[in-house]
């Protein structure tokens, strides 16, 4: 669980990997106690994948934001505002360098757990939960949305069959209209909008 709170004390070792997504090349730095630093994450791929972008505008939040993958790759797609938020200070740190290395600008990074630092409402929250971190900071992650989320915001998340997809729709159902979007190798991609 070290990789998503404090883990200064871990031996630095920048390296690089290349993704492309909607045919746009993107290079990113990672590091040893980030999450997926050998690639992007297959869950992550399927949720950018499934996301509606086209239709996709105003303000973003991407949750748990690691390196940046998500609102990096994003904001070449989208005319949007986007914050990222993440309690990993290595992560924020690769996140900023990420930014410029794919000459992407205006993301905020900001070091936040969960919601503690996040005062906005935004229309759409995206993330992809940090399961080691274990249930209560997940749904912590799930169910805060809906105090950040404007009146018909939304929350996309993905999640895997086996690490509580099923049981965390049926826990969110009195909170969000919610929609399966997608079903891929075990990892669902769920769209949570505000009842």
């Amino acid at each position: 669980m070290s990789q998503y709170f404090e883990n200064v004390n871990l031996p630095s070792e920048i390296k690089e990997f290349k993704t492309s997504f909607l045919g746009v090349s993107f290079t990113f730095k990672t590091d040893n106690g980030v999450f997926s630093k050998d690639g992007l994450d297959f869950g992550t791929r399927v949720m950018l994948e499934t996301i509606p972008i086209k239709e996709m505008t105003g303000d973003i939040l991407d949750l748990g934001c690691g390196y940046g993958v998500v609102s990096i790759i994003l904001s070449k797609f989208l005319d949007a505002k986007f914050d990222a938020v993440d309690v990993n200070r290595r992560a924020l740190h690769l996140a900023e360098m990420n930014m410029k290395k794919n000459s992407v600008s205006g993301i905020n990074f900001f070091e936040s757990f969960c919601y503690e630092n996040v005062s906005g409402k935004y229309d759409y929250i995206i993330t992809n939960p940090p399961i080691r971190a274990g249930k209560k900071v997940v749904y912590e992650m799930l169910i805060g949305a809906k105090d950040h989320l404007k009146e018909n915001g939304v929350l996309y998340f993905v999640m895997r069959k086996e690490q509580g997809a099923k049981s965390a729709i049926r826990d969110l159902e009195n909170l969000y209209n919610i929609d399966v979007l997608c079903k891929e190798k075990g990892f669902f991609v769920i769209k949570c909008n505000l009842r």
